[in-house]
């Protein structure tokens, strides 16, 4: 009797078997189309990298669920990965070369020679490493949350301020002037310097807390400078605006 064994891939696991482990529906079929198995997926997850097309760009680079994080942490990329392993450093070696600084470029010879001395303080502190985790558990690339975390962005309010893709400086002062992270996008997008436009406000005479309110209310510098004189202040200034542009007159006290 003849027997015949087929060969061919394990059938992929059913959706629900997914969304039971945390997973939703749209993601569940996301992993399974890139090839993953829900246990790898669930792997790759667990070590912070939450999506399929990031996850096969850092297996490709020879990365694996259990070595990947420290370079996450450093704000690596899979091409960071491939040219630190072109130079035999080890994931955890490349990680701190990379957080001091090191880029992987071939070595000169002296180099090579000599002891490599590495500054203190080089592992991220637990409240860096959850930051780090939080924006790339957002989709914020590693390149970018990188670059918040070196800018001194900590804990969940920089997500927003991440995935806005802003440069994290110019953030950081749209942030200090009160405006939220879809505001200052739509003003970066205007091409408005974060830096020009709090010194407009301030040489203005327009105090930091105020800054948002009235420009949001669509007052330039000088004109709610105006407005302040006469006695109008942020919280007018959101109201509907009289015919011609004219600031709203502020409120009078009823009669007794």
């Amino acid at each position: 009797m003849n027997v015949a064994f087929a060969d061919h891939e394990p059938e992929p696991e059913d959706p629900h078997l997914w969304t039971a482990r945390g997973f939703t529906v749209a993601d569940a079929h996301r992993w399974i189309d890139a090839g993953f198995a829900l246990d790898a997926a669930e792997r790759w997850r667990d070590s912070g990298v939450y999506r399929p097309g990031p996850a096969l760009e850092w297996r490709t680079a020879g990365m694996t669920p259990y070595t990947v994080r420290p370079m996450l942490r450093a704000g690596m990329t899979p091409r960071d990965a491939v040219r630190w392993h072109e130079l035999g450093r080890s994931p955890v070696e490349a990680a701190e070369r990379h957080l001091a600084g090191e880029r992987p470029r071939p070595r000169r010879l002296l180099r090579a020679l000599l002891p490599v001395r590495r500054p203190p303080g080089l592992d991220l502190s637990e409240e860096q490493a959850q930051t780090m985790d939080a924006l790339l558990s957002a989709g914020v690339p590693a390149a970018t949350a990188r670059a918040y975390l070196d800018t001194g962005w900590h804990g969940a309010q920089a997500v927003p301020w991440a995935r806005t893709g802003l440069d994290p400086a110019q953030a950081r002062v749209y942030r200090a002037i009160g405006f939220s992270p879809g505001e200052a996008a739509a003003l970066a997008g205007e091409g408005r310097d974060a830096l020009a436009l709090m010194c407009e406000w301030w040489d203005a005479g327009v105090p930091r807390g105020e800054v948002a309110a009235w420009a949001v209310a669509g007052f330039g510098s000088a004109e709610a400078a105006r407005a302040r004189a006469s006695g109008t202040g942020p919280e007018e200034a959101r109201r509907p605006r009289a015919p011609g542009g004219r600031p709203p007159a502020p409120e009078e006290e009823p009669d007794r």
